[in-house]
């Protein structure tokens, strides 16, 4: 079996990951410099799970209020925002069932509390409101313009805060 670890996203992981984002995410494609900027806005907060050079799966995130448009530049983090958004996970098949999602958001959870965020949040889609429950996050909106039928806006406290 493949080891797989996550480390940071570096600029030179970009193809990979907008060759991983096309397959997981085809329905709701972005184009790479939607997802470079994440990168370059908030490196801090992007993630590559990879075996050597090979990337089995991704994470984008950072400070936001509200839902950001899907395919659609930020321009800048708000300097008001009100949580800790997780845009996008994605794992290849042959990275699922090893707990690599599970693992990233708990690094995260504990990354962000000691930097004073309250709370994160996320769109879930896809059918996958089940990995997020089990991960602490809660159904907070039952509809999210631009993310399909299913999406579901989910927040999760962090350390005990109020969401």
């Amino acid at each position: 079996m493949t080891k797989f670890t996550w480390r940071p996203l570096q600029h030179g992981d970009l193809a990979q990951l907008d060759a991983i984002a096309r397959r997981v995410h085809a329905e709701f494609p972005e184009d790479l410099p939607v997802l470079a900027e994440k990168l370059a806005l908030y490196p801090a907060g992007c993630f590559a799970l990879a075996s050597d050079a090979e990337l089995a799966g991704y994470l984008l995130s950072h400070p936001w209020r509200g839902v950001p448009k899907l395919n659609t530049q930020l321009g800048a983090i708000p300097p008001d925002a009100d949580a800790y958004y997780i845009h996008d996970l994605a794992l290849l098949p042959e990275a699922r069932g090893m707990r690599a999602g599970a693992r990233i958001v708990e690094r995260l959870v504990e990354q962000k509390s000691r930097e004073g965020f309250t709370r994160m949040a996320l769109v879930s889609v896809s059918g996958s409101v089940p990995f997020w429950m089990q991960l602490g996050f809660t159904v907070a909106a039952n509809q999210v313009a631009g993310y399909g039928d299913d999406a579901r806006y989910m927040v999760r406290p962090i350390h005990g805060s109020d969401v």
